[in-house]
């Protein structure tokens, strides 16, 4: 049975909930788990999903946007890069991952919904910033 995320049932003899994530979660913490795997290893990168590597995160896509990059091109990797910024803050706020029409958000407990995928987007175009996003949005907590 499964409600508000926990799954309660026995298990091994244990009695105590499973938490769970949100189906809406599947595909971004994906999307994260990859871009992760390959900034590690393409960029020798570490990411280790703290607020502070997404520093790390807006100086990478700067480079990208230096290289002149087309977006076409680097596309799956900004996705992957703003779902990452995504779980940062469902970590550090206890947020969790929404899906509608095919977007996928995180709602901060506080009700906000956030586009870490969209500001990735933005900060390729050099409007936007993926540790400011999730600055504002761990803000609250």
């Amino acid at each position: 049975m499964t409600t508000n995320g926990l799954t309660s049932g026995l298990t091994s003899g244990t009695t105590s909930p499973r938490q769970t994530r949100p189906s809406a979660a599947a595909k971004p913490v994906r999307w994260a788990a990859d871009a992760v795997a390959t900034m590690r290893e393409g960029a020798r990168l570490r990411l280790d999903y703290s607020a502070q590597s997404l520093w790390r995160v807006d100086r990478m896509i700067d480079g990208i946007r230096a290289e002149e990059a087309p977006y076409a091109a680097v596309e799956t990797e900004l996705r992957g890069l703003g779902a990452y910024a995504g779980e940062v803050i469902v970590r550090q706020a206890g947020g969790e991952w929404w899906t509608t029409g095919g977007d996928h958000w995180v709602r901060t407990p506080d009700g906000r919904l956030w586009d870490p995928i969209d500001e990735a987007r933005r900060c390729f175009a050099g409007h936007g910033s993926l540790r400011l996003l999730c600055r504002d949005a761990t803000a609250a907590r």
